[in-house]
């Protein structure tokens, strides 16, 4: 008895760890790297203010994904092409800002040569992650 019970752990603790390893493989964005430099309440309950540098490295796609709330970013450096489900592709460049409401799904390409630098101030639920990823549409492609 002892043994079936020990197998049949060790069967979902490998079924776990395969799923979270795909999961991470899913979720992992190729080429953005999101650096918070504060978080703070906001005066909405249940809402903080996220802080952070977003870099897109040279010819890298930030992949579909969505926010628990709403985006406000500005173009730094670089350039990158914002897509956004249900309009248009927007070609961002230096001074441009935009502003992506919450739960709303997005992508960013960089096909350029340097890096795209922003800052991005996210609005969102607390205790949610700042981002996760969006299922993949011919769309945004």
């Amino acid at each position: 008895m002892k043994q079936r019970s020990i197998r049949g752990t060790w069967s979902r603790v490998a079924a776990a760890s395969l799923l979270a390893a795909a999961g991470a493989l899913y979720a992992q964005p190729t080429g953005l790297t999101r650096t918070v430099l504060t978080r703070a309440d906001v005066s909405v309950p249940g809402r903080e203010a996220v802080v952070a540098r977003v870099e897109i490295a040279p010819g890298a796609r930030a992949g579909r994904h969505t926010h628990p709330g709403d985006e406000i970013s500005y173009v730094l450096e670089g350039e990158a092409d914002l897509l956004i489900d249900g309009q248009p592709p927007r070609h961002l460049k230096p001074g441009d800002s935009f502003v992506i409401p919450a739960g709303v799904v997005h992508a960013a390409h960089n096909l350029g040569a340097v890096p795209a630098r922003l800052v991005g101030v996210f609005v969102v639920e607390k205790g949610q992650p700042l981002a996760s990823p969006a299922p993949d549409n011919s769309s945004s492609k």
